[in-house]
């Protein structure tokens, strides 16, 4: 990312305009979404045989059920009301996880009724920590249609319940506490021939056949540490377990070929096979910044290709095919009534497109090359340049596309470069050339979106741009910046390219260089991209997307710049993500090339950090779940985007009255780039500079320099504008609430 001359900033034009998001569906998956259940708490609903009946889990004190029941629902009803919910279990006790017999004449489930007819009373947390009850009651029966119990099938001390039957109708599997540990078990349809399937210390259950019969997938919580195995006996012995931790394993029916297929941390759980057997829908809130956050999950059982099912509200969970794997039944608490309330909803299932699911390997493989010391830090004009442009043609070669303007996949440019970024003498200009990578896939659409990255970095740090002190001659790569966004427009490159669908736009992707010294290349290409591409939208920039942090913060720029852009981003988020809009559509950044040829920009960012511009900006330090996230979501918005009959350029605030002043000193930090109004909020202070020289720290208000007051971060240029090298000013910063005044010396 451009810095212009102030180093430490990768933000400086950004005026965040702090919109509260909430969170929309965009739910590919599912058409026809359906609510079969109205009021109370409605799970675990699972299709009979022929797929036209459910039985599920009901608690609804509005008719008489205070403590968990089940009931069946016949979906060939014209309307779906309490009248629908036939009782099915004994109507006493608590009763869990049923699931129909092979004759769809019977079901099974487990109940406590034999040992007492009132509710057992709900666990309450342990210092904070939400838990599940397992009680020693439950026993597994099985009834017909009417309620009537026709056989008990087991009869031990402890905790039987999680019964589930094989397609095949041969096994039924479950979850028992007879070995002193919850394990899962098989037995014949009759009962007989019982075998133990795991082993290991902690909880498995929630198990589900294949649809072959061949394998089960269920959640598994397994402490690692003493610290986790004390916690999980200790709250084991007391009947109770934590279900903050779990993982998705699969395994043969037999036991063997034991896979942890997650690794994803938190919970991750109701995990059921998708109808093909080669991947797995479950429940997760590993995304979640704040724990109680659950969507649907599939993934393959190689654990590759993760993708999210659902957005809408914050629970969804229990899901399961229909046995001809056309509709999805699952639990949510989308459109409530009242709060706590999950209902059970049906949803016509439709199958997605591997090609359109960003790939982690790929985007490991483009980021570790591109920022390996054999380029050098690819530094506009070098070798390393040279390097990294033609790994790039040989990528979006391989995906099919054309030639930019059917000419060349480069488009090179000349410009000077001033290396000593203190001087005023234009006579130090260095003479330089650059290239941009540009492609171009041809869909034969009357409109074109831009989708762009800068490739280039500081090298050895001979354009003295890097943040820190001393260090030419030091390779500086560039992981975030920014091959994480070449890697990313690479990516969605190869998704437009190979998949199935045949959008309604063109696309180009462009891969700039020169940016480090000024934006030079996408200047260059906005100079002539409407001569070639008259009829281009919107342009897509990708800068420094490989920092998510702990809180999931990411930026998205240019908001402002087309009416309709505010809600596809919103509607298109991430889930657990925490995204800043920010509505201008200038900045230290490639958009602003374009946005100054009136065209619409949307602008991605997870943020500076403290290697930013340093020779530590390595590829180790990439959040690659931020980034395929990052991709997945670009990707959705653009596919919005591209839908649109027309797409309107609007002006934002600081192009029609902001200006940027010229200012030929730095203070050497790293300014925060949100408007508090109270100041410059100090992100970061560089070592032997004039902030560093003078005593200034990380975590300080400036609010003056001489008389020069500081609001902002235009404040700031504004004051910095007015001093040449060499002037000494007091300069007055809030410190912990006091205010301290510092001579400094430009």
């Amino acid at each position: 990312m451009f810095s212009l001359n102030l180093k430490q900033n990768k933000v400086l034009f950004l005026l965040i305009s702090l919109i509260a998001i909430s969170s929309f569906a965009q739910e590919k998956h599912l058409k026809n979404i359906k609510q079969l259940t109205f009021g109370g708490d409605n799970a675990e609903a699972y299709f009979n045989p022929s797929g036209d009946k459910l039985t599920l889990q009901v608690t609804n004190k509005a008719f008489g059920v205070s403590c968990d029941q089940i009931f069946m629902l016949d979906l060939k009803a014209q309307e779906y009301n309490e009248k629908s919910l036939q009782l099915v279990s004994t109507g006493k006790g608590r009763t869990t996880c049923s699931y129909y017999m092979p004759d769809g004449k019977h079901i099974l489930y487990a109940s406590t009724h034999a040992s007492d007819h009132a509710c057992p009373a709900p666990p309450k947390p342990i210092e904070g920590k939400y838990l599940w009850a397992i009680y020693p009651e439950f026993d597994i029966y099985i009834a017909d249609l009417n309620g009537n119990i026709t056989k008990q099938l087991t009869n031990t001390p402890g905790y039987d319940a999680e019964a589930v039957v094989s397609p095949d109708g041969k096994k039924i599997a479950f979850t028992s506490i007879r070995s002193g540990d919850l394990e899962i078990y098989t037995m014949d349809i009759d009962g007989s021939n019982l075998k133990q399937i795991t082993s290991g210390l902690g909880y498995d259950g929630g198990c589900f056949f294949s649809h072959d019969s061949k394998k089960i997938v269920f959640r598994s919580s397994r402490p690692k540490t003493a610290e986790e195995v004390k916690d999980y006996k200790d709250l084991l012995a007391q009947n109770l377990v934590a279900p903050s931790e779990m993982e998705i394993y699969t395994c043969n029916i037999d036991g063997s070929d034991l896979k942890q297929i997650t690794n994803l941390g938190k919970a991750n759980w109701a995990p059921y096979f998708h109808p093909s057997d080669k991947k797995i829908i479950f429940s997760s809130n590993h995304h979640s910044t704040r724990g109680y956050d659950f969507q649907l999950f599939m993934i393959d059982i190689t654990g590759e290709n993760l993708q999210q099912i659902t957005w809408e509200s914050e629970f969804n969970a229990f899901p399961m095919f229909s046995p001809d794997g056309k509709k999805l039944v699952f639990s949510s608490n989308r459109m409530q009534s009242k709060p706590r309330e999950t209902n059970v909803f049906i949803a016509d299932w439709v199958e997605g497109d591997n090609a359109e699911i960003a790939q982690p390997k790929a985007l490991k493989k483009h980021i570790s090359y591109l920022s390996s010391d054999e380029l050098q830090g690819r530094l506009t004009g070098s070798v390393g340049e040279k390097k990294a442009a033609d790994y790039i043609v040989k990528e979006l070669k391989s995906f099919g596309l054309k030639p930019y303007a059917n000419n060349s996949f480069f488009q090179t440019f000349n410009y000077k470069v001033k290396v000593n970024p203190h001087s005023t003498d234009a006579s130090g200009d260095k003479s330089n050339s650059g290239t941009n990578v540009i492609a171009f896939l041809d869909n034969k659409a009357s409109k074109t979106i831009v989708i762009g990255a800068h490739y280039d970095h500081l090298g050895l740090n001979e354009h003295n741009h890097s943040s820190k002190p001393n260090s030419n001659g030091e390779i500086h790569n560039g992981a975030d910046d920014n091959a994480s966004g070449v890697a990313a427009v690479l990516e969605l490159a190869r998704m437009y390219s190979q998949n199935k669908t045949k959008e309604n736009v063109n696309y180009i992707f462009a891969l700039f260089s020169g940016e480090e010294d000024g934006l030079i290349g996408s200047k260059h290409m906005a100079e002539t991209l409407k001569t070639y591409y008259p009829n281009v939208v919107a342009i897509i920039n990708l800068d420094m997307i490989g920092r998510l942090d702990k809180d999931k913060s990411l930026v998205v720029g240019g908001i402002g710049t087309a009416p309709e852009f505010s809600a596809i981003v919103t509607k298109n988020k991430p889930a657990g993500f925490n995204v800043t809009l920010d509505n201008t559509g200038q900045g230290p950044s490639d958009h602003t090339s374009f946005y100054l040829k009136d065209i619409p920009v949307l602008y991605f960012f997870t943020g500076t950090h403290n290697d930013y511009h340093k020779p530590s900006d390595d590829e180790e330090k990439i959040n690659y779940y931020g980034v395929r996230n990052i991709v997945d979501y670009v990707f959705r918005v653009s596919n919005e985007v591209a839908t649109l009959d027309k797409i309107e350029f609007t002006k934002t605030a600081m192009n029609a009255g902001k200006t940027v002043p010229k200012y030929k000193v730095t203070l050497g930090i790293m300014p925060d780039y949100t408007d508090h109004g109270d100041g410059l909020h100090i992100d970061g202070v560089t070592e032997n500079r004039p902030a560093h020289a003078a005593g200034i720290v990380e975590g300080d208000i400036l609010v003056k320099i001489g008389d020069c007051e500081i609001k902002e971060v235009y404040g700031y240029m504004d004051c910095l504008s007015k001093l040449s090298v060499g002037d000494e000013k007091e300069v007055t910063v809030m410190r912990d609430g006091k205010t301290l005044t510092m001579k400094v010396k430009f």
